[in-house]
């Protein structure tokens, strides 16, 4: 449930209520009695981001993670030289249509 905050246009007074989101506003303010409290628009809560990011791997455990690098360099997927291997290849090959 949130936390509404309310003003009276009588007597200035601020306040604010713990409420369902399925209440209707409140109308009388606890200072003076009138009938002239309105609800405030608010920002809201924040969302508070902890750690490294928010996705689902960003949790593993540290097992996990260790498992999952050595399966990784098992299969022949490991990081790094894959991509270097790829270009050198292309930059070969380019070379070699060039000369003709």
């Amino acid at each position: 449930m949130p936390t509404y905050a309310y003003e009276c246009t009588a007597c200035g007074a601020t306040f604010e209520r713990f409420q369902s989101i399925t209440e209707n506003p409140i109308r009388k303010c606890p200072k003076c009695g009138r009938m002239k409290a309105r609800r405030l628009l608010g920002a809201g809560a924040g969302i508070i981001f902890r750690g490294s990011g928010f996705y689902q791997t960003d949790y593993r455990s540290a097992d996990y993670k260790a498992k999952a690098k050595a399966e990784a360099e098992a299969s022949g997927d490991g990081k790094g030289s894959g991509g270097k291997a790829t270009k050198a290849k292309d930059s070969s090959s380019n070379a070699k249509k060039s000369e003709n």
